[in-house]
């Protein structure tokens, strides 16, 4: 506890800068909302089923390949890894946006949140996504 006027403004200091990275994502100080969120959401759920991890690869999916390209028309050929690499690296915006598009996907048809059906493991709850930087 601070007990003389520079640790108290310190402190205040401090206090300030976690309110303010708070709104930054990736911040040390928005990862510890995220940490006490997790933790409410497993005082009010209960301890979790299931853990799901996935990664979807850019440079092999043909959506995000179609995402990157400049044709109006999908064509699914199969092109060198290299040409995908540099297709896909050269376009960063088509990669995020496959990566939100395949994250939508998996809450709506494995989670079953969103859809008029159950997701593969039953009616799900709650659910909490994170993203690893």
């Amino acid at each position: 506890k601070p007990e003389t006027e520079d640790e108290k403004l310190c402190f205040s200091i401090l206090d300030n800068l976690d309110h303010v990275g708070g709104h930054v994502k990736g911040s040390l100080t928005s990862k510890k909302y995220m940490n006490n969120e997790i933790w409410s959401l497993l005082a009010f759920k209960g301890a979790p089923s299931w853990f799901i991890t996935f990664s979807p690869a850019d440079n092999k999916h043909p959506i995000c390949l179609y995402y990157a390209d400049k044709d109006i028309y999908f064509k699914p050929e199969l092109r060198p890894s290299k040409e995908r690499d540099l297709l896909i690296s050269s376009n960063p915006v088509a990669a995020a946006r496959f990566f939100d598009f395949m994250v939508q996907m998996v809450i709506k048809h494995v989670l079953g949140v969103g859809a008029d059906h159950p997701g593969l493991y039953g009616d799900t709850s709650a659910y909490y996504g994170t993203v690893e930087q």
